[in-house]
């Protein structure tokens, strides 16, 4: 991509400040911790209920970024970058990306539909890719944010775009047509995904099918009700396996573990066989052979090619498995219902005669246990599985219902005879309540494959909270904060823990966060700290609660509060005593407690507030003052309301310098995971987190060959030089390379030369003993999360939170 910027702004009708330095655009961002921005970016500007990527922009600029598109111009900044102004940036967003489109004139297919887009893209791009050079969107990029994102990555060396649409209500799919502007059209299975959003399901039809209001063609499933919103100028290419009056008629028949596909077209009939039997899968596969067809492949290269499709991971996820087996990966649930769709996906999917089953106590089933593990025992014999692994009490009970079977009273018994049990050759369905935690099982089972993962030491983070802990007053009650994922550990995994060693509160950033962890069922109650007012009704519908720390918010929330009738429902008061970021000041007091006294549809259960610098003791005076005033202000509230609230302020520093303002409950936050910033503290801290790669690669080179991008190293002897597959990408920083940083292979530190890249990062082995697919650490015990951001001039909640989610977090406890 190499745009002028003139050329940008009549197409996003902007207005423009400053002058620019550069003429010539080659990427586009909206993301501002990518480190590939750079002097070449035009960064969109994006708002949203959680974010505003205004406020980094700053940040950018000092990061080379010269070029922006924003709705306004943050104070200090005007004149420092060029900016183009609009109304909307997400709407320049996808009118740029409509502008690039057009810039391109090879064919497009756009999927859209309820079910089976990413799957059918995903096949799609398997079939076709051995004679095209295919763009498509990556993962379900299907959003307002996603399909710019994704047509925006087309280069001249594409011939063919694959892009799906999702949409979730009216107005949407009007936006993304001239986006995809697909020439090939494809509508999927209409199902209820949405149905909120559409007042009937003719309204949803009628707006999915504006996406191809220009295509050449539609392919679809024959079907009247689609036909009835189909505008008659689209040429349509029809399927069906009822109605023979469709373009090709197919006739299914199952044979084994396939589907026979006896398909008629143009006077021509041939079979082709599929590796699956679940409807959803066969219906997908034929929307895939009509694209085929459309494009005049024979029948034999379809035959062919369509007896390759694979399984694309969704919920249940297929692994490869120790001594030659595979695993099927449904470990977090276990009801009757789910139970008929795994064991329908296992033979769907199975690649070997044997079938295993390891199956814990059933939950949700609304059966009595005898009728349930006899209906289970016959799903069993009518699926054919070789053996039944049960765990849990209520199976073991009923062992005699199951022909080989062997049973464990809990995961700990399985884990400790595994040695004894022989795996291989076989398909094996886990398939276990989340309580069971069959994520261990996986772990012993899935194939040991060399790979960058990052470990947490669920026993250190014990160790770390009894630690601060132990620091408390008795009848302190303790928050412990696990937004941003974990601090970049996991957060699901974490607060399960917390919930089993019985903390009081558990603390995020934003709502969806929340969200998630009540979703996977986290009964502690979760404070919510940044709450936008856009998200009120999901807070409450979740059951989570709020910090208010406005008279705006306050009343947002009493209104909605208001119309659902509630009463008391539980909301936490942010003062502001000096940390200028969030909060009430005391000039607001009198008019918060005026409108508290006026409604009870909420109760305060908190005041709380922020210090500034309880991490470091020359601001003592400081800290004392921000604890005197809330002090003052908090004691005037609970007088003037007649309320006895929690009171909290202390984050993890806190609690070891100001043990008198514990006050009520303290906050723990990145102390949890393993860092402090008091070095004689954290001699009694535990690591949590290693992160770890291995060496893809070993070479030597001579003196005065380089290593990397730009010939930033250059070797001054013979070097043996180790590739290790981390980036940047993966949250290793730029700066981190070319001298600065270190890895550990062999107990031996290894320095990294030359610059660290996207994917990979390259180190100097010469002298110590290694071979390829041997583990590197990156972080861990050595070097420690404090020794990298003090070398990077940044703090440890950086390096830590910037680690990617593409880089695998393994949970283990010792």
């Amino acid at each position: 991509m190499t745009l002028n910027l003139q050329n940008i702004i009549p197409i996003l009708n902007a207005n423009t400040n400053g002058v620019p330095e550069i003429s010539e655009i080659d990427s586009v961002s909206i993301d501002s911790r990518s480190l590939q921005n750079g002097s070449g970016t035009l960064f969109f500007a994006l708002a949203g209920p959680n974010y505003d990527a205004h406020a980094y922009i700053e940040n950018l600029i000092e990061n080379g970024v010269r070029n922006f598109v924003v709705t306004h111009i943050p104070e200090p900044l005007e004149g420092k970058a060029f900016f183009l102004i609009v109304e909307n940036t997400l709407d320049a967003l996808q009118q740029f990306a409509a502008y690039y489109r057009n810039l391109f004139h090879f064919p497009v297919i756009g999927i859209t539909g309820s079910n089976g887009k990413t799957i059918v893209k995903e096949w799609l791009n398997f079939l076709l890719s051995p004679d095209y050079n295919i763009i498509r969107s990556p993962k379900s990029y299907n959003s307002q944010v996603g399909v710019p994102l994704s047509v925006i990555s087309i280069n001249e060396n594409h011939n063919l775009g694959i892009f799906e649409a999702g949409i979730s209500t009216v107005n949407e799919m009007v936006k993304l047509e001239p986006i995809i502007r697909p020439t090939i059209g494809l509508l999927t299975n209409i199902g209820s995904a949405h149905d909120e959003g559409f007042s009937n399901l003719g309204e949803k039809i009628k707006e999915k099918l504006k996406l191809f209001a220009h295509s050449d063609i539609l392919i679809y499933h024959k079907n009247k009700t689609v036909e009835a919103f189909i505008v008659q100028k689209v040429k349509t290419f029809t399927w069906s396996c009822k109605d023979d009056t469709a373009d090709v008629f197919i006739a299914k028949t199952s044979i084994v573990d396939k589907t026979m596909l006896k398909v008629s077209y143009a006077g021509k009939t041939f079979d082709i066989k599929i590796p699956f039997q679940d409807d959803a899968s066969i219906e997908n596969a034929i929307q895939c052979m009509m694209v085929l067809l459309h494009f005049g492949y024979s029948a034999e290269a379809i035959e062919q090619r369509m007896a390759l499709l694979y399984p694309v991971e969704m919920r249940l996820k297929v692994k490869n498995g120790i001594n030659n087996s595979t695993l099927i990966d449904d470990s977090y649930s276990s009801d009757f219902q789910s139970l008929k769709i795994a064991l329908d996906f296992l033979e769907s999917q199975k690649q070997y005669k044997k079938k295993t089953l390891i199956l814990s106590d059933i939950f949700q089933s609304g059966l009595d246990t005898t009728e349930l593990y006899s209906r289970v025992s016959q799903l069993v014999i009518s699926n054919k599985i070789n053996r039944v692994i049960g765990i849990g009490e209520t199976i073991s009970a009923f062992k005699s219902k199951f022909v080989n079977c062997i049973t464990f009273k809990n995961t700990a018994d399985f884990t400790a005879a595994f040695d004894t049990l022989s795996f291989g050759n076989e398909t094996i369905l886990i398939k276990g309540a989340r309580s069971f935690e069959f994520e261990k099982i996986v772990l012993l089972l899935e194939e040991k494959t060399h790979e960058t993962v990052l470990e947490i030491n669920l026993n250190a983070i014990t160790h770390n909270l009894n630690f601060y802990k132990s620091k408390l007053k008795p009848g302190t009650k303790m928050m412990v904060m696990v937004k941003a994922f974990g601090y970049g550990n996991g957060g699901f995994e974490i607060a399960k823990l917390l919930e089993h060693h019985q903390v009081d509160y558990l603390g995020v950033a934003f709502a969806d966060e929340g969200i998630s962890l009540k979703s996977a069922g986290i009964k502690l109650p979760i404070m919510v700290l940044n709450p936008e007012t856009t998200s009120f009704q999901s807070i409450i519908q979740h059951g989570l609660e709020p910090e208010i720390y406005s008279i705006k918010g306050l009343k947002a929330f009493l209104q909605i509060a208001r119309q659902k009738k509630l009463e008391h429902f539980p909301i936490h008061i942010k003062i502001d005593t000096g940390m200028h970021r969030l909060g009430f000041e005391e000039n607001n007091l009198d008019e918060l407690i005026g409108i508290l006294k006026e409604h009870q549809s909420v109760k305060v259960k908190s005041i709380l507030s922020h210090m500034a610098t309880s991490d470091d003791l020359g601001f003592k005076d400081f800290a004392l003052s921000q604890i005197a005033l809330f002090e003052k202000l908090s004691s005037r509230m609970m007088s003037e309301l007649d309320i006895d609230p929690i009171r909290h302020m202390l984050n993890t520093s806190g609690i070891t310098n100001f043990p008198e303002a514990q006050y009520d409950m303290v906050r723990l936050g990145i102390g949890l995971y393993g860092i402090s910033n008091d070095a004689a503290e954290q001699k009694h801290l535990e690591n949590v987190g290693t992160l770890k790669s291995v060496i893809s690669q070993l070479r030597t080179i001579p003196k005065g060959d380089s290593v990397g991008y730009g010939r930033r190293f250059v070797a001054d002897k013979v070097t043996k030089i180790a590739t290790i597959p981390i980036g940047y990408a993966d949250g290793i920083s730029r700066h981190w390379g070319n001298g600065t940083g270190f890895v550990v292979i062999s107990n031996k530190t290894a320095p990294i030369v030359g610059s660290v890249c996207m994917d990979m990062l390259m180190v100097d082995v010469t002298g110590i003993p290694c071979k390829e697919g041997d583990r590197v650490v990156i972080f861990g015990e050595n070097p420690t999360v404090n020794y990298m951001a003090e070398r990077l001039g940044t703090i440890p909640y950086e390096v830590m939170t910037g680690i990617s989610q593409r880089v695998k977090r393994v949970f283990y406890r010792e």
